[in-house]
């Protein structure tokens, strides 16, 4: 598993904590590793020159996709260098396209891989690559690796943690994260406000013990508007490496909004994450 990886390199962020991660995942376990960037187009200049011929209006929007296009080139070719110099097998891809369209063709990109890595948000810096992550989450059915953009260096695999509530996001993610429980040192189910259910975090310790996985519960009982503060200070303490939780939403209209505890994660992780919804 894992054997086919994308990873998004940041046309208007640091590329770095993304390909760092990627590319020394990719070394560790033999796999394939796409790479892709987008630059945005704006729509603002256009939309000024409405009044004006068809003409100059095609000459601004060619020259708006010359300068997306090469914003991401730029960004794909930082990757190459380290890939190169890795001497992995990659494949790159670099494009434009207006914001409304970027998410929606990444989306439906990463459906084709195993998993997809992604740069943390950060919501005091204005980028539509900020965008990108929760377009995957939601629409590429499939796990998606997200690295704080604080992170350096490989992804520590060692001690993983499990946020565990039986609900069938949280499973789904625990079986997208498997091949990193398999080879984890330490594992550690951190049972979120748990009421008594068939999928009980005990149960979970008896059905991980039959794939070879040991694992230790810790118990968080928290207000639901500091669930995710609770999740981090764990890991935090434990010295994770790693988090796998289920990445909820809600639909309002025809947009996809984050789950609150999702949504805090987004903002505030210290510690990689591994999403499924």
């Amino acid at each position: 598993m894992f054997r086919n990886i994308l990873v998004h390199i940041p046309s208007e962020r640091p590329v770095r904590p993304v390909i760092e991660v990627a590319v020394a995942l990719t070394m560790a376990r033999r796999s394939h590793l796409d790479a892709v960037a987008i630059g945005y187009e704006s729509t603002g200049t256009v939309g000024m020159l409405v009044g004006g011929g068809g003409a100059a209006i095609a000459a601004v929007v060619g020259a708006e996709q010359e300068r997306a296009q090469e914003r991401a080139d730029a960004a794909i070719s930082v990757f190459e260098v380290e890939a190169k110099l890795a001497e992995i097998a990659y494949g790159v891809r670099s494009l434009a396209a207006i914001p409304a369209e970027a998410g929606e063709t990444i989306g439906a990109l990463a459906r084709l891989y195993d998993m997809t890595i992604v740069l943390q948000p950060d919501s005091s810096k204005f980028s539509y690559d900020n965008d990108i992550p929760q377009e995957i989450l939601f629409n590429s059915g499939g796990p998606m690796l997200m690295v704080p953009y604080i992170h350096k260096g490989p992804l520590d695999t060692h001690h993983v943690g499990i946020a565990w509530d039986g609900s069938r996001l949280a499973a789904r993610a625990l079986r997208d994260a498997m091949p990193f429980l398999m080879g984890a040192k330490a594992v550690t189910v951190i049972a979120v406000n748990e009421e008594a259910s068939e999928a009980s975090s005990d149960q979970l310790v008896v059905h991980l013990a039959r794939r070879g996985i040991a694992v230790r519960v810790q118990r968080l009982a928290t207000e639901r508007s500091d669930v995710q503060g609770g999740i981090l200070s764990i890991a935090a303490e434990s010295n994770m490496g790693l988090l796998v939780m289920g990445g909820y939403g809600h639909s309002r209209l025809q947009e996809r909004i984050l789950g609150g505890v999702t949504r805090g994660i987004f903002e505030s992780m210290t510690v990689p994450v591994l999403m499924s919804h």
